[in-house]
């Protein structure tokens, strides 16, 4: 409110109270130019902090940049493109992963430390060692003062692979000569689902068998994974049935592999007993065995498949040619006869189905010893298969020429007398049915397809198709046959030797298979090693009995697996046939 003042009117002589707003307005703008003044003055002063703080940060941010250059941060910039850039961050992995042909990861590597000590710097030897063996019970007393003790030495190891917690516990007790040594722990995701293709490493993460030893240089010069053609899905129903089959018929082991046949990528490959490559296995163990690649057997009836192709392909021999199979031959003195004698002349297929080793004898003999030869070795028969990724790679066992006798012509035609490997067989067989291409087996995916080669025509491979067929649908492989997949296969029964003879009561029994016939994409071979008779099978321990029917629940869960469309239409046409017979 505004003050009152007494002001004289002179002209009418008298005085008016009135406002007097005018007398304040110069103390007002004094104060207000003060105030400018002030924040004026405080923004100058605030300018140069600013600038100080910004200068510090700048150089901080440059000198983090360039401490971080030299430790692992690469960057390039090409002359020809400066817009490209290239930026290399250093791993503390140096062991690539591994896959499966489906891109999930089945061996992988993980960061982690080792103890070791260094003996000059130690000062109570005893007190270290017993604060040591209390925190790593599994070491004893007396093994880490040795360790600690070392005269000469500056580095003993204690310990690998310390988790972290671990690695706290020996750093909480203050002992200086102790120290960490930075490293990697290979590990296995699947424990024993791969154990016999991957192998393993040892402690220096060294490859020692399968595909860590062979691929060793690749993994460890490469970070980028290395991808296989097996199927982790596949892999693990073919090991279930091989476990149940091993329990149910009381055998000693059991094994099977199964090939893509177009190209010869191994799609599953399984040897039982197998191990966890996580754990140390003593070397010498059966279960490091890879029956698939390391065992040389004589595989009994299976190599008649090869004999009747050999018969075909020779051109010396028609597929309605018959045999006499009445009775027994005699060959240099030895008796060679029927297990389940038909006592009648065989066609070709009859011989096939039937297994004969009478008319088998026969067509080998009409062929001829050099015929013979010439055609198992270009299948493979005769020397290691070829460039296959897993280093343990068992070698054939066969007479030499000059002693390429008669006899030896009769008995390998049956399969006895020569001795191979499966991964022989399944490579071999898988040319037989595929149009007669021989592929080298694999167990790396790649775009670039192996060496192949022209082994027989595509008629006979179209022949032997049918043939194997007829073996399911009327011979020993009847178990084996799934509705809609049309399987053709051979069985064999192969006794042991034992001590230069062959024992009576051990069998390594197998059964070689496609499917679709009509169209074949795979082949599966599947041992049962001494399997025994049950009272299921009537106390039978021939391959019939079981590993033909093992087969059978394979392919029944695989094929869908491998994106096999069931074909029912032919199942209905062999059916017609069957009620026409």
């Amino acid at each position: 409110m505004l003050p009152l003042s007494l002001s004289k009117n002179k002209k009418n002589n008298f005085y008016n109270l009135r406002p007097q707003p005018s007398l304040g307005i110069g103390n007002f703008m004094l104060e207000e130019n003060q105030n400018i003044s002030a924040i004026q003055t405080c923004r100058n002063r605030m300018i140069w902090p600013v600038i100080f703080f910004f200068l510090i940060y700048l150089i901080i941010t440059i000198r983090v940049f360039f401490v971080c250059l030299p430790h692992g941060i690469k960057i390039s910039l090409p002359e020809e493109d400066m817009t490209e850039h290239e930026i290399n961050v250093q791993s503390p992995i140096s062991r690539a992963d591994i896959l499966d042909r489906n891109g999930a990861i089945i061996a992988t590597s993980l960061p982690t430390v080792n103890l070791y000590a260094n003996p000059k710097k130690i000062q109570d030897a005893k007190e270290a060692a017993l604060k040591l063996s209390s925190l790593f019970p599994e070491i004893s007393y007396d093994e880490i003062y040795a360790k600690l003790t070392k005269k000469r030495s500056s580095f003993s190891m204690i310990k690998h692979d310390l988790s972290p917690a671990q690695q706290a516990k020996v750093n909480a007790l203050g002992i200086p000569a102790l120290e960490f040594q930075t490293s990697e722990k290979r590990v296995y995701l699947h424990n024993n689902l791969f154990a016999h293709v991957l192998g393993y490493t040892n402690i220096d993460n060294v490859g020692q068998s399968g595909i860590e030893k062979f691929m060793h240089k690749r993994l460890t010069e490469s970070s980028k994974p290395l991808e296989l053609t097996v199927d982790m899905g596949i892999q693990d129903t073919i090991r279930q049935e091989l476990e149940n089959a091993v329990e149910k018929f009381k055998a000693a082991g059991a094994a099977a592999i199964l090939m893509d046949i177009n190209s010869g990528e191994i799609i599953s490959l399984v040897s039982l007993p197998d191990f966890n490559p996580n754990i140390k296995i003593p070397v010498g163990e059966k279960a490091l065995f890879n029956f698939i690649t390391q065992a040389t057997y004589e595989p009994g009836s299976v190599f008649k498949t090869f004999n009747t192709a050999l018969a075909l392909e020779s051109g010396k021999i028609k597929p309605t040619d018959k045999f006499d199979a009445t009775k027994p031959v005699i060959i240099q003195k030895r008796k060679i006869s029927d297990d389940h004698p038909k006592n009648s002349w065989l066609t070709v297929d009859e011989i096939l189905t039937y297994s004969s080793n009478i008319g088998s004898v026969k067509m080998a003999e009409k062929v001829g010893k050099d015929g013979q030869r010439k055609f198992l070795k270009n299948l493979g028969f005769f020397e290691k298969v070829h460039d296959f990724e897993i280093p343990e790679i068992g070698r054939p066992l066969f007479q030499s020429e000059k002693d390429w006798a008669p006899i030896t012509v009769a008995t390998v035609s049956y399969g006895h007398g020569i001795s191979v490997t499966p991964l022989h067989i399944i490579t071999a067989f898988s040319a037989l049915v595929n149009g007669g291409i021989y592929h080298n087996p694999t167990l790396i995916k790649s775009a670039t397809p192996k060496v192949s080669k022209r082994v027989i025509s595509e008629y006979t491979s179209e022949q032997m198709r049918q043939m194997l067929r007829n073996v399911v649908l009327y011979g020993t492989g009847k178990k084996a046959d799934v509705a809609g997949y049309e399987v053709g296969g051979k069985t064999g029964t192969a006794n042991k030797t034992d001590k230069g003879s062959y024992a009576k009561t051990r069998v390594t029994n197998s059964f070689v298979s496609t499917f679709p016939t009509s169209d074949p994409k795979y082949a599966l071979l599947v041992i049962i090693d001494e399997p025994q008779g049950i009272k299921e099978t009537w106390n039978q321990r021939a391959a019939g009995w079981n590993t033909v029917p093992t087969t059978g629940k394979i392919i029944a869960q695989i094929a869908p697996q491998l994106g096999l469309k069931a074909n029912f239409d032919v199942e209905t046409q062999r059916a017609h046939i069957k009620a026409v017979q």
